[in-house]
Order: structure tokens, then C-alpha cells, then sequence
């Protein structure tokens, strides 16, 4: 079976021309909708996915229909592969899973792309060892000074409550749970 999944960004633009040309390209059912391609949750979406089948194919005009970024095509690919189903774009006829030629592009973009998300890993990791090396302190900064860390790990060595402390320092509980109370030696 053929779906059609059929997508505008804005209510002033309309479905309807992607909906003439899905039909006559064959499509059962079509899925369509009006959302920004750049957001995630886009439910006829999921819903055209979760209707594929082993053997069907979902068929979209453009792939800016269907996907922003290099990302989200391939998850999305992943996603009806995983279903046993196939893609093609009307448009873009080397997106095409249903041939060979199709196949071997999509998984040269795949390649591309894990090789993108390697080299960004790494030169993350590059980024947090050099900074690190230089004295800066990764990840949140302190919601309490150091004098109020240690004003509150001296109090709750008094036994002074969390929810007090709190309460004078304007922070919560769980921010006061995290120090610990001040040892004697």
C-alpha cells in the first residue's frame, strides 16, 4: 500500500496541491498536516509511520516535507525501515528506497552524517579537556556562594533544618540537602 504524507509550515499555505499530486502518484491514504518541519512531535507524522507495514511505501512531494535536517531524515528513514516499509520523494529521485541507486545514497548521507557526529563528539571532548586544563569549572554554577555553603554546612552541623535554611537563603531544600554538615575534627 501507498501512503502520502502531505505537510505546510503555516495556515496560510495549503495541503491541497501535495494532496492532487500524492493521489495521482497512486497514494491510499495521506496523511497531512500544518506544522513547522522543524519540530519534533508532528502527530500525522507518527501516524503515517505507526500505519506502515512490511512491503508499503510512504510517499512525500519534497523531502522538506518530511525532514529539516540530515538528522531527522535518517531517523525518519530508520523509523519506517524498522517498520519493513520503504520512502521515496516525488522530487528527489535519489531518495528512493525502493532502488538500489536510492538505497546506496541514503546510506552514503547515513555515513556523512555519523562521521559529522563523530567529529563534533570529538572536538567537544577536545574543547571540556582544554578547558579544563585551564582551570574552568564545567557544569552549573552554584546557586550559593561559598561563604553560604559554608555558613549552611556549619548551621546543619548545629542541627538547624534543611526547610529553615531554605527559607533564609531563598533556595530550595534539596539545593540545602546537597551540603553537608560541617564535621568536627
Amino acid at each position: 500500500m501507498i501512503y502520502g504524507y502531505a505537510r505546510v509550515s503555516t495556515d496560510g499555505q495549503g495541503v491541497s496541491a501535495q494532496i492532487d499530486e500524492l493521489r495521482l502518484a497512486g497514494c491510499h491514504k495521506i496523511f497531512q498536516e500544518v506544522v513547522s518541519g522543524a519540530r519534533a512531535d508532528r502527530a500525522q507524522l507518527k501516524r503515517a509511520i505507526a500505519a506502515l507495514d512490511a512491503g508499503d511505501i510512504l510517499l512525500v512531494m519534497r523531502l522538506d516535507r518530511l525532514a529539516r535536517s540530515t538528522r531527522d531524515l535518517l531517523n525518519i528513514l530508520a523509523a519506517i525501515a524498522e517498520k519493513g516499509a520503504q520512502f521515496r520523494s516525488m522530487r528527489d529521485a535519489w531518495a528512493d528506497t525502493t532502488t538500489a541507486h536510492g538505497r546506496l545514497m541514503l546510506t552514503v548521507l547515513g555515513g556523512l552524517a555519523e562521521f559529522e557526529r563523530e567529529l563534533i563528539r570529538a572536538r567537544t571532548s577536545e574543547g571540556r579537556a582544554r578547558a579544563r586544563t585551564r582551570g574552568v569549572k564545567l557544569g552549573r554554577r552554584y546557586k550559593l556562594s561559598a561563604d553560604q555553603r559554608a555558613f549552611v554546612a556549619t548551621e546543619r552541623s548545629k542541627g538547624e533544618s534543611t526547610r529553615h535554611l531554605a527559607k533564609v537563603l531563598g533556595v530550595s531544600r534539596a539545593t540545602i540537602g546537597r551540603i553537608a554538615p560541617e564535621r568536627d575534627a
